[in-house]
């Protein structure tokens, strides 16, 4: 090449075949392995709902199933974004449990997720 021109190269220290998230994605599928569910917060969610469509199930037990059913009115309507509820966990990638799960109903919610 000509002096103080331009260059090419690779910088072998940065050029990884996995790229910077992989330390993240082994943590999770660690922890989703081990206990079977994953407890997030709300940002997280957003975040990977971002990646494509999000597909949501609300399982409601309370009044909160009412605010989830709202959201999805036309008022706020939720599937401008993208977002669209389904019926089973088959054909969804988030649960949404709204209300208390008591020990009583936790077995029913299990059978809905199995």
């Amino acid at each position: 090449m000509e002096e103080r021109g331009a260059g090419m190269g690779v910088d072998v220290k940065t050029a990884t075949v996995g790229g910077p998230d992989d330390a993240f994605f082994g943590q999770l599928s660690d922890e989703l392995a081990d206990k079977g569910y994953l407890l997030t917060s709300l940002d997280d969610v957003i975040t990977w709902a971002r990646t494509g469509s999000l597909m949501w199930m609300t399982f409601g037990l309370a009044c909160c199933a009412v605010e989830m059913m709202q959201a999805s009115m036309p008022r706020y309507d939720l599937e401008r974004f993208g977002t669209a509820p389904r019926a089973s966990p088959r054909q969804s990638d988030l649960m949404i449990v709204a209300g208390t799960l008591t020990n009583k109903m936790a077995p029913a919610l299990r059978k809905v997720y199995d």
